[in-house]
């Protein structure tokens, strides 16, 4: 999952709106071949071409079937497929964030793929990222890539300074000011967003809601303690002072990779950018670790990743192809072709094959994947850090305390999920 990266927006509205036609295009001869549209909501950069390759496989091997691809930055892809699903013009295909899946299905917007042939190999992909593509009982996305946020760290530089990978909070403090002392640079930098701080919130067994309870928890006992945790981790020896900018994210990760700090918490989506960086061109010094437990002893990580899902509104024809094409892009041949060129995590385990976790990067992330959280299948719960990012910026920056914060926090969460109790 991509949270917060502002991609590069490489196709306009109008080119988006004169491409969104896949379920209802008439265009295509009785007799010819079916063009259905895939959004993929990858990386241009450095994720796309693998996608676009694996395209021109997909059609060699289907000759009646054409795809559209169309990349669409994610970070506006979501508000895009909601309109256009609304007005039946969505694509056929969609690369939906697991978080999107279940509010765009209560919408009525994807397809059940239960019984399907794109879910003819389920018992391949890691159970707990299909629960994660379910609604309502019901299957809306086959999982395409998975991933989880870790701790990654500066191998050479917590050598130089003594210090192993931190298994707590205040293991992490007391090793960033050893890593200062030692080597200069700041030992760990924190992020505002609210993403980066739901592994607080774990550890210190909670969450923004309880959803069984139907109860909003983000003020509560345990909530702030995770957040307080949180906000002390950008003041003192080693840490970060908090990046309030809009470029943050992009501030960090330069950080990172250039050896200016010595730890952050990221996801496996950057792998391949971390390579690129001057303190990784040796990639076994990138060091990824299970991120810090709370106190509670737990550790844990928000599952992320995205889902291939079908659009409810195409025509038989166009949703029999989809289909197939779904299955072709989550086989395990395909799965293991975009871990080898993206460095990201395969949803089935039958993908891990010696030449992908033969990148430390990914085989890092592979071990840290039995911590990651599945989110609870509630279709408003991505939404829930809105308000959270709005705040924890304000808390970070010293512009607001944490009570008044995660209390304005719980106001704006309130208008989201009316009937939960505060």
């Amino acid at each position: 999952m991509r949270r917060g990266i502002a991609a590069t927006a490489l196709v306009a509205s109008l080119a988006l709106a004169a491409t969104a036609c896949g379920g209802s295009d008439s265009g295509d001869e009785a007799d010819g071949p079916v063009t259905i549209t895939w959004w993929d909501t990858s990386n241009a950069t450095n994720e796309a071409p693998t996608y676009q390759a694996l395209v021109k496989e997909f059609e060699a091997a289907n000759k009646g079937i054409k795809v559209n691809y169309v990349n669409v930055p994610f970070d506006q892809a979501q508000n895009k497929f909601d309109t256009a699903a609304g007005s039946k013009g969505a694509p056929d295909v969609l690369r939906s964030e697991v978080g999107w899946t279940p509010a765009f299905a209560k919408k009525g917007f994807f397809a059940p793929l239960d019984g399907t042939e794109a879910l003819a190999e389920q018992d391949k992909f890691q159970p707990s990222l299909i629960e994660q593509a379910k609604y309502d009982g019901k299957t809306y996305g086959v999982p395409f890539t998975t991933d989880t946020l870790a701790l990654v760290y500066n191998k050479a530089l917590f050598e130089k300074a003594g210090v192993e990978a931190p298994k707590t909070w205040d293991d992490l403090k007391k090793a960033a000011a050893t890593i200062k002392d030692k080597t200069g640079v700041d030992g760990y930098w924190g992020s505002t967003q609210a993403y980066y701080a739901q592994s607080f919130l774990y550890g210190e067994g909670t969450d923004t809601v309880d959803v069984d309870a139907k109860k909003i928890t983000v003020t509560s006992p345990e909530a702030k303690k995770a957040y307080g945790t949180w906000q002390g981790l950008f003041k003192g020896k080693g840490l970060h002072k908090a990046d309030t900018t809009a470029d943050a994210y992009a501030h960090i990760q330069e950080a990172f990779v250039s050896g200016k700090v010595a730890s952050i918490v990221q996801g496996p989506w950057e792998i391949t950018n971390f390579y690129k960086g001057s303190a990784f061109k040796d990639k076994n010094n990138l060091g990824i670790a299970t991120v810090p437990a709370g106190s509670t002893g737990k550790a844990g990580a928000p599952t992320g990743g995205h889902n291939l899902s079908v659009y409810a509104g195409s025509d038989k024809a166009h949703q029999e192809a989809s289909l197939k094409f779904v299955k072709f892009m989550t086989s395990a041949k395909a799965q293991e072709t975009i871990a080898l060129k993206n460095s990201t995590l395969p949803t089935r385990e039958d993908a891990y094959t010696a030449k992908v976790k033969a990148d430390p990067g990914i085989a890092g992330y592979q071990g840290v994947l039995s911590s990651a959280q599945p989110r609870p299948a509630l279709p408003e719960y991505s939404s829930l850090w809105g308000p959270l990012d709005d705040e924890l910026i304000e808390i970070a920056g010293g512009k607001e305390s944490l009570d008044k914060g995660l209390g304005d926090a719980e106001t704006a969460i309130t208008k989201l999920v009316p009937d939960f109790s505060k």
